[in-house]
């Protein structure tokens, strides 16, 4: 979220923020309503001053003026708590609407509306020249025995997976290869749950507004989260991080759950887009400097590529434009590889920068050199997600016979070339 000094102090930088993120949000109501919180605190602590000052004044009034003064107080009393429950429910109004106010975008965002404004920034690796007809990662799987699509869906219902034999194991590799790269750079890696409150939901700004794409648990109050970002970013909620441990670096490793709600008819075919998947995610919380910020988004993006570049998956990185990076987000890049059974690429990646305005809802601050507390600034990225990741790989690197040759850094692990 904003804070409500800003949106007073820069009205029409948040107004078309609004409009380039297509937020339904009456920004004039928003600022009506803080203009009404501010007179009833002052009415309150105006009354609260005026009884404060009868109290101190009583016991030196003349006799004859106590009754009066007596009543007055009492009826300030009763003042005090009329508009203390009034100035509670329009802050509780105020707040609710504070949450739906989205970041500014970074200026050098595309503007439009959706997807289709995105900006190619760049393509990186050299697409496959097949001498033989390639197979997508459905026939791949069924030819090789790999998983039991239709039986798991008998179980389950559809967008669901179960993988056998080689390919069960080169998921775990993967996962477990990415991890130890992150923690050559420092990254310190948490197994987190999927399992999490409602505020951790809205600390993210994932909530509200977006709880049809989450699995509730009712009997627990609880929720199944799609990325362990909701996690990482309540962990030092309510925390003030001193400046020499900063930046904290996660590396979140976790199940994750997506209900896919409104994305019907869309990469429903195997493995692209399931309701249940493995996602090694990277998060920094750092000072709330935007040179630092922009630093860590580099990096970010950069240990994603360099575990593509080694997989050896042609991609494309994207700059995301307003309407697409979602709320939150100062800036997004998205990374897309390439699936030659589709002949285009497909998003596997996302590096987002928040600057302060997850902070602000997860309450997550740090203490400067000068004593002063501030508002972290956070980033988060996918550094590998499964069973998505799959698709490129199996494809891009698939052999006449249905074989998959596997990339160089997989073969330890993997106990040969192939799977």
């Amino acid at each position: 979220m904003l804070s409500v000094q800003f949106i007073r102090e820069n009205p029409d930088a948040v107004r078309q923020a609004v409009a380039q993120k297509n937020v339904t949000l009456d920004l004039d109501a928003l600022l009506a309503l803080d203009g009404e919180v501010r007179a009833l605190k002052t009415r309150v602590d105006g009354l609260r001053a005026e009884r404060n000052a009868i109290s101190d004044g009583f016991k030196n009034a003349a006799p004859e003026e106590r009754p009066a003064l007596g009543a007055r107080a009492k009826s300030i009393g009763a003042e005090i708590g009329g508009a203390e429950a009034a100035l509670g429910a329009k802050q509780e109004a105020l707040d609710a609407l504070l949450l739906r106010v989205p970041n500014i975008p970074w200026e050098g965002a595309p503007v439009g509306p959706d997807e289709s404004y995105n900006i190619v920034v760049r393509k990186e690796g050299t697409i496959p020249s097949f001498d033989f007809e390639p197979l997508d990662h459905v026939a791949l799987v069924e030819k090789n025995d790999w998983a039991d699509l239709a039986r798991i869906a008998q179980v389950a219902g559809a967008r669901q997976y179960c993988l056998k034999g080689r390919l069960a194991l080169l998921e775990q590799a993967l996962m477990f290869w990415a991890q130890q790269r992150l923690a050559a750079v420092n990254f310190t890696l948490m197994t987190v749950p999927a399992l999490a409150r409602r505020d951790a939901f809205q600390a993210t700004g994932h909530f509200p507004g977006h709880e049809e794409e989450a699995y509730r648990i009712p009997a627990d109050d609880l929720y199944l989260a799609g990325t362990g970002e909701i996690a990482l970013t309540s962990l030092h909620s309510g925390e003030i991080i001193e400046a020499d441990k900063l930046p904290i670096l996660y590396a979140g490793y976790s199940p994750c759950f997506r209900r896919e709600a409104g994305s019907a008819g869309r990469d429903v075919r195997g493995l692209l887009r399931v309701h249940q998947f493995l996602k090694l995610e990277q998060y920094v919380i750092c000072r709330d400097d935007e040179e630092e910020s922009a630093r860590w988004h580099r990096r970010l993006l950069g240990n994603a590529e360099a575990m593509l570049e080694a997989l050896e998956i042609p991609y494309q990185v994207i700059e995301a434009s307003t309407g697409d990076m979602g709320n939150g987000k100062f800036r997004m890049n998205d990374i897309e590889a390439w699936v030659p059974s589709l002949g285009k690429y497909r998003e596997t990646h996302s590096c987002s920068t928040l600057h302060d305005w997850q902070a602000r809802r997860a309450n997550l601050r740090w203490r400067d050199e000068e004593r002063k507390v501030r508002f972290v600034h956070t980033l988060n990225n996918t550094a590998l997600a499964s069973p998505r990741i799959l698709v490129p790989l199996l494809e891009n690197h698939q052999q006449a016979e249905g074989r998959v040759k596997l990339p160089e850094p997989l073969r330890a692990l993997m106990g040969g070339d192939y799977l």
